[in-house]
């Protein structure tokens, strides 16, 4: 498994993504419907009051999928169903591509060597993985180059920072066909991310793309 399909990021900085167009804030109450004939989830985004921010796109077949077309398409199937006489509703859950939604990449994604010894999503720290996050906003009309990085001035001792981009204004994540013209690192700015770990003499340093 190369990807984890659920992103949940600490943090109370990541607020201030519920008030732009692309990410709609929706009521915290988790509780459904008085009728018990008909119940109605909620759905949250937020849990602890404001403690664990979700950042992560609930499954669509319409959502993109890397290199599609066509969109994600029909992902979710229930062979067993209590309407047909089963015991339980039993669903089969299939992805043309694990980098579909929001996720975070195994280590062995692109070290192969990792793959080869088994580095898959869940030999990574979810301690690493939630706590406080740094929101930084990237120049619109760049993608994240060693200049940008440079110009973040990203303070030291931080361990987690999400970087908003132009891919949330443009709303990529709610268009069927891939768009490879989405923001992200160019070589030298991984390199300049790189010079951040080092410069910030951090343990770990991770990031992620809004």
């Amino acid at each position: 498994m190369s990807s984890l399909i659920l992103l949940l990021l600490s943090t109370a900085i990541i607020a201030a993504v519920a008030s732009i167009p692309a990410y709609p804030s929706v009521s915290t109450d988790c509780t459904v419907s008085a009728a018990d004939d008909n119940p109605v989830p909620v759905r949250r985004e937020v849990y602890g009051d404001g403690r664990i921010f979700d950042i992560s796109h609930r499954y669509t077949v319409d959502m993109p999928s890397w290199g599609s077309k066509d969109g994600l398409g029909q992902f979710l199937w229930l062979p067993s169903s209590m309407k047909n006489g089963s015991r339980s509703n039993n669903s089969l859950m299939k992805l043309q591509s694990v980098h579909s939604g929001t996720h975070v990449d195994a280590p062995g994604h692109m070290v192969d060597s990792y793959f080869d010894a088994g580095f898959d999503v869940d030999t990574l720290d979810l301690d690493v993985l939630n706590g406080p996050a740094l929101l930084v906003d990237v120049p619109r009309d760049s993608n994240i180059t060693a200049k940008v990085m440079e110009s973040l001035n990203i303070p030291k001792g931080v361990r987690r920072v999400i970087f908003r981009t132009l891919n949330t204004d443009r709303r990529l994540m709610f268009k069927k066909e891939f768009d490879s013209s989405y923001v992200g690192f160019t070589t030298d700015g991984q390199d300049g991310w790189q010079r951040t770990l080092t410069s910030n003499l951090n343990r770990f340093l991770i990031c992620c793309m809004l």
